[in-house]
């Protein structure tokens, strides 16, 4: 663990300090970094922090980089808050059990970037301020979408900020200049996932007079590789779905069993890499990459490394993107529950309703469209430059990633929360898959269960998810039958699965 004690660069913060604000001037109508800044990121209700000294605040957050940042951004969102911050840097790996042990010491900072699922029950303990009722009270804060801060309650209750994420980036890659050879169009439905898939196994879509292509490269992930994307184009539930006025798991829904049919059918016609089961994501991709598959389906911002390293092999490899398959039941897509880390507030060490305010109002003036885009973006000139009102970033990697971007860890909210400045996206493909994922909202499928809570989900969870990820395998390599399928879902059943249903249906009940 790292902690970062504040050091007195006074004259040199300054001096950078000044030379920033004078050549930022001109940028606070588009959010940019200038000095004059937004009007929110200067005033919260709640609070008027302008009236008074600085206020410190303890935070901890998780360091993803090699390197503590510098103090550079640090000290400029502290200028613009009227704050004193104390970051606790933390890398990743050990991040955890740091947060443990704080809490298990009663030294936990003011502000904790952490996961809901080990706090559950320090939450209903009290431990916690619940901050539901404050939120209104921001001008920024009241911009937090419902739906996410629902997934993030504790018995309907708020007790967290959220950091924002795409609400799902899963769609099709496909190899744009095969589909071409083949006259084929992109992909609008199962079938033609199917239709593509056998055209690009069994009719040389690269024209090499060999017969050396498959269909669909997959691997061993049934969340984040095909398995789960396909099955919301049948219409399965996204983890947990409603039947007969009850949650019940989605393999326990026809349309899961449809989607295993599916892949055991592209299996039996050497339509997928045969080995999926236990194919790495690097393995995955080197088949795309290597012109040996023609499909990938998962994330499609994918799509730009993915072409990069195709082009190295061969320079006429072209890709395209698409989403909204349209399946039997129309179309949809999962989708997360729209947050990765939250922030929570614990009562041993905000030690008052006006610390609260103070907090949330640093919080509130962080989702300022100016300070939102220092943390993403950095300085501009130093990080990144704009053009046609769009975010040119340094072609200085290594700076970005030493002074911005860790600040990623400490933001709230997201660019569906706050009018930030846009990338101007290198290659046409990255643009299209951007705004595929944007208009994956319209469809998304959401998990009806992220708001709830089982223990014994959260003690068994995992390895009981194992009989039904093994069972999924078995049957789309044709190993086991429907009725051998069903034995695995009563095992899972019978070892702890019917808790789980009746927790989380006790749990559900509760929030309606």
């Amino acid at each position: 663990m790292k902690s970062r004690k504040k050091r007195v660069h006074l004259l040199l913060t300054g001096l950078t300090t000044l030379a920033l604000l004078a050549g930022c001037g001109g940028n606070a109508g588009n959010g940019g970094t200038g000095a004059a800044g937004s009007e929110n990121a200067g005033q919260a209700d709640g609070t008027d922090s302008s009236k008074k000294g600085p206020v410190k605040i303890t935070m901890i957050a998780t360091l993803h980089t090699p390197e503590v940042p510098s103090d550079k951004i640090e000290k400029l969102l502290e200028e613009k808050t009227n704050t004193e911050l104390d970051i606790q840097w933390v890398p990743q790996g050990s991040y955890d059990d740091k947060v443990n042990a704080s809490f298990a010491t009663g030294t936990l900072p003011m502000a904790v970037n952490t996961g809901l699922i080990f706090f559950r029950d320090a939450i209903r303990n009290g431990q916690f301020w619940e901050i539901g009722p404050y939120l209104e009270q921001f001008p920024n804060l009241k911009n937090l979408k419902p739906e996410v801060l629902k997934n993030t309650s504790v018995d309907g209750k708020i007790y967290s900020l959220y950091q924002e994420r795409p609400l799902s980036r899963q769609g099709v890659i496909y190899r744009k200049d095969w589909a071409d050879n083949l006259g084929l169009q992109a992909p609008k439905t199962i079938d033609d996932i199917y239709n593509m898939a056998k055209l690009f196994t069994e009719k040389d879509p690269d024209k090499n007079g060999a017969n050396d292509t498959i269909g669909l490269a997959d691997r061993n992930d049934m969340i984040y590789g095909a398995f789960k994307t396909v099955s919301s184009y049948f219409g399965t539930p996204n983890g947990w779905g409603e039947q007969d006025g009850k949650l019940m798991p989605e393999f326990m829904f026809p349309e899961y069993m449809d989607t295993m049919k599916f892949i055991q059918k592209l299996h039996k016609e050497g339509l997928i890499n045969k080995d999926f089961p236990v194919t790495s994501k690097t393995d995955q991709r080197n088949l795309f990459i290597s012109g040996k598959a023609g499909l990938y389906i998962g994330s499609l911002p994918d799509v730009v490394g993915l072409l990069e390293k195709a082009v190295e092999i061969n320079p006429n490899a072209k890709m395209d993107v698409q989403n909204r398959i349209e399946g039997p039941k129309g179309v949809g897509i999962w989708s997360i529950p729209g947050y990765a880390a939250v922030v929570l507030f614990p009562k041993s060490s905000v030690k008052s309703e006006e610390q609260l305010k103070d907090v949330l109002a640093f919080y509130d003036k962080l989702m300022s469209p100016e300070l939102a885009n220092l943390m993403q973006y950095g300085i501009e000139g130093e990080h990144y430059t704009i053009k046609d009102g769009k975010v040119i970033p340094s072609t200085d990697t290594k700076l970005t990633e030493r002074e911005v971007k860790p600040y990623a860890a400490v933001a709230i909210g997201g660019p569906r929360t706050i009018q930030m400045l846009e990338s101007n996206y290198s290659t046409p493909e990255k643009a299209k898959a951007e705004e595929l994922v944007k208009d994956n909202d319209n469809i998304l499928i959401n998990d009806p269960t992220a708001p709830l809570d089982s223990k014994t989900f959260n003690e068994q969870g995992t390895r009981l998810q194992e009989i039904i990820k093994d069972a999924t395998y078995q049957f789309m390599l044709s190993s086991i039958d429907e009725a051998g399928f069903k034995a695995q879902v009563d095992r899972w059943l019978k070892e702890g699965g019917q808790q789980i249903i009746d927790e989380y249906n006790a749990s559900y009940q509760k929030g309606n």
